[in-house]
């Protein structure tokens, strides 16, 4: 089991922040290796919403489905992988800062079934890729 934490700071609205990673058709313009990711319910989105995934991690490609398993409107997204080689769950929280937005990211997965490294070498890995995304995503919202 690997557990990974990264924050960014982004000097815009904590609303606009949430809008744009709360849609997750969004992701391939900021999260490497994303090729492609697509909702499979009707909006808004809410608890219980869904969306598929393909994404490539060390030259292997995962699809994954995921369902929101938790929402705050402006505030907090958790999504949990419901079918996927690589078991995880992602909880994005965006808070409102003197400066603009906090947005974190606590990334949790279980890559026993799929990646046979070691788990101190693939947490590394995993906390350098969630980190250039928050940089990307910082860069793309205008920082």
């Amino acid at each position: 089991m690997i557990k990974v934490n990264v924050s960014v700071n982004i000097n815009k609205p904590h609303q606009e922040i949430f809008a744009y990673i709360a849609n997750f058709e969004n992701n391939p313009k900021w999260q490497g290796g994303m090729l492609e990711a697509t909702f499979t319910s009707d909006g808004p989105l809410q608890k219980g919403s869904t969306y598929e995934q393909v994404a490539t991690f060390l030259g292997k490609k995962i699809y994954t489905s995921f369902e929101v398993i938790q929402f705050e409107k402006d505030h907090l997204i958790k999504i949990n992988s419901v079918e996927s080689s690589f078991p995880i769950t992602v909880t994005r929280i965006v808070e409102p800062t003197a400066a603009g937005t906090k947005v974190s990211a606590i990334v949790e997965g279980d890559a026993s079934k799929f990646f046979k490294v070691a788990e101190g070498l693939l947490k590394a890995m995993v906390k350098h890729s969630v980190t250039s995304d928050y940089k990307r995503l910082k860069k793309l919202m205008g920082n």
